[in-house]
């Protein structure tokens, strides 16, 4: 079956840390939703951020260009920001393969998936896992997409600035547009935030839980104590 580009995914104004950059959205605008940036527009960018953050260095009084471990480090940090850290920001949804059901009724559910993202406001790390579950309709419309896509998913937007309640519900989004026809989403994420544990209270151990919920899984006593139980057996899985 055909690989197919799903609109919507996107839910944030572009630019903003947990949204796609001004540069992609400028793309887009021009050559469409699916328009992607070159390598040479992701090594401007690169090139661009690493003379930024070597100006920031010099303003918290760091002598990194004569600093033989610094050096190199302004480039560096902009490398990883576009190529791993906010990736996301920088690279559009991936086409979707999406299946038909074929009369499955039942809930497909991911749990414990990882998740490593970034917080917004201090730029310190979040991590932790992420449960996903849909209920595709039994009807000629139910679809089933790939397990791996949930994975991909979460990576898509995970990796930028996050809220991590802001990240829960893009993720709901996004599965609630790729998974057409379901009856109902279940999102859930556990996760330790750096800027709790690194620096303010400094308290380490502390871990945050979010859940955005739809369709049968808000709705259904029974739907939604098949999420939180499955989260359950997966964790003595471990």
């Amino acid at each position: 079956m055909a690989k197919k580009f799903i609109e919507g995914t996107e839910i944030v104004q572009a630019g903003f840390a947990n949204g796609i950059s001004i540069q992609l959205a400028k793309k887009q605008a021009e050559d469409g939703p699916e328009a992607e940036l070159t390598e040479f527009e992701k090594h401007y960018i690169i090139e661009d951020a690493a003379r930024a953050f070597g100006d920031f260095l010099t303003a918290l009084g760091c002598d990194w260009e004569n600093d033989p471990n610094s050096s190199d480090t302004p480039r560096r940090v902009a490398k990883a920001y576009v190529r791993d850290l906010w990736r996301g920001r920088y690279e559009p949804m991936d086409k979707v393969t999406a299946f038909p059901s074929d009369g499955y009724d039942g809930v497909v559910q991911q749990s414990n998936i990882p998740v490593t993202s970034m917080c917004s406001h201090h730029h310190q790390a979040i991590q932790g896992n992420v449960s996903i579950a849909y209920l595709p309709s039994e009807f000629d419309n139910g679809k089933v997409i790939g397990l791996s896509k949930l994975n991909r998913i979460v990576e898509q937007f995970a990796r930028r600035g996050a809220i991590q309640e802001q990240l829960t519900v893009a993720i709901h989004n996004a599965v609630n547009k790729i998974c057409e026809g379901n009856l109902g989403v279940a999102v859930m994420i556990s996760a330790t935030h750096n800027c709790v544990s690194c620096r303010g209270v400094k308290h380490q151990g502390a871990s945050m839980q979010t859940a955005k919920l739809s369709g049968c899984f808000l709705n259904e006593d029974s739907a939604r104590a098949e999420f939180y139980k499955n989260i359950e057996l997966s964790n003595k899985l471990k």
